[in-house]
């Protein structure tokens, strides 16, 4: 087996193994039995990653995907399609509302980790995303790459209309509310 092993959050005594080709592997961590495998990917698994309650995993692949599952039964519960190459890194938001991933396609995507629909696909990268990290509070969302460049994006619908504010010397056109921030009807500016 070859892979870095990680203890679950929740202290239920399992260790995820970020296994050769196609699998990752959940093994109890006193007598190495194992108690999942999590089989679905068509290529190498790259990253894998506890939600904050312990109740599912998420996986990213050389296979341009990345999969969350049910962390007791082990089956698969979302399939997320949209990156053109690996997965790198995926992490969790603090609430485990969202998921997002990195990818050697430069970019970052940001998911709903109910639904598994795209909310948003981060970019500016001129190299690999390797790494993706959220703040503890959850309203930044932090993208490492092969480009020696760390990029911190805001997620807060607040921060980001604080920010709006700070920048922008007019106001946004419906077709740019529903572009940038995602609403089909721009926000009252005071």
């Amino acid at each position: 087996m070859t892979g870095k092993e990680l203890f679950t959050p929740t202290g239920q005594g399992g260790v995820v193994y970020n296994v050769a080709w196609d699998a990752a592997k959940v093994r109890d961590w006193v007598t190495g039995k194992e108690l999942l495998s999590l089989s679905g990917h068509s290529g190498y698994v790259f990253a894998v990653a506890w939600s904050p309650d312990g109740n599912r995993l998420a996986t990213g692949s050389i296979d341009h995907t990345a999969k969350v599952w049910n962390a007791v039964t082990g089956k698969e519960l979302l399939s997320l399609s949209g990156h053109s190459d690996s997965v790198s890194s995926v992490a969790w938001s603090p609430d485990g509302r969202r998921l997002t991933t990195g990818s050697y396609d430069n970019t970052a995507k940001v998911w709903d980790a109910a639904t598994g629909k795209e909310l948003l696909s981060l970019s500016g990268h001129n190299g690999k995303v390797s790494s993706v990290a959220w703040s503890p509070d959850g309203k930044r969302l932090a993208t490492g790459s092969e480009d020696n460049t760390v990029q911190v994006f805001a997620m807060d619908i607040d921060l980001l209309m604080a920010l709006a504010r700070q920048r922008v010397t007019r106001n946004l056109t419906t077709d740019e509310c529903k572009k940038y921030l995602h609403v089909d009807k721009c926000p009252p500016i005071p």
